[in-house]
């Protein structure tokens, strides 16, 4: 899952607009970006944060300082439990060209001291869009952890796990509040990115601000079904 891998790998599925959303940091966010760059794919640096209540929250934002700003937030409240890299893996920051610049020696996947709310409310203060992911899976989801999702919720999407069939993911939107709903690779291997796992978005470029116009029906921007869709948008 190197730099340039997962942009070459973006190119050959025909992906535009993709978000590195790593656990608890945004360190490598900037390599990606750079090789977006090189290869005219859009990267927009995040965080999947996981909160008190183990529930995941994906915060991701316009550019790379914000991110970082953010990132850093998350680690003043993470525990200090170091890394067991035998059962977790070796936790690595890279650049551009793959090459190791550093190690996390404190371990990420675990929860951070604040609530699910309270990390929404960090992440929309610091200009970032808000996604609540993989609500239809039976752990790190704000429905497995606190149930049905309150009409009030705070975020700016709803995300479903790409592995769901059209109809499950129809059951899963009747029920859900009124927000826009996206389903995404959610890749930790190279194999799993892939373009049937995108959510095709109508908006004038692949930009962080067109995304945020599409999730909120601006300009005539739009989020689509993603399970609705079998055609080729590509004009």
């Amino acid at each position: 899952m190197g730099a340039p891998d997962i942009i070459e790998r973006c190119r050959q599925e025909e992906i535009d607009l993709i978000a590195i959303t790593d656990h608890n940091s945004a360190k490598n966010a900037k390599a990606l970006i750079e090789a977006g760059k090189m290869a005219g794919i859009t990267v927009l640096p995040g965080v999947e944060v996981q909160s008190r209540e183990d529930i995941h929250v994906v915060c991701i934002f316009p550019e790379i300082e914000r991110a970082l700003s953010f990132g850093e937030w998350v680690w003043g409240l993470l525990p200090k439990i170091p890394n067991r890299p035998d059962i977790f893996g070796m936790q690595l920051v890279i650049d551009v060209q793959n090459n190791i610049i550093d190690e996390v020696e404190i371990l990420l996947v675990q929860g951070i001291e604040a609530t699910v709310d309270e990390i929404i409310r960090k992440g929309h203060s610091m200009g970032g869009l808000v996604v609540l992911p993989h609500l239809d899976r039976p752990s790190f989801s704000y429905t497995a952890v606190l149930g049905i999702l309150p009409e009030d919720v705070e975020a700016d999407a709803l995300e479903l796990s790409c592995r769901l069939s059209g109809g499950e993911a129809e059951a899963w939107r009747n029920k859900l509040p009124n927000l826009p709903i996206i389903k995404s690779s959610d890749a930790h291997r190279l194999c799993d990115i892939k373009r049937k796992c995108a959510t095709p978005v109508l908006a004038d470029a692949p930009t962080f601000d067109e995304l945020r116009s599409a999730l909120n029906g601006e300009r005539g921007c739009a989020v689509l079904w993603p399970w609705a869709l079998d055609i080729d948008l590509r004009i």
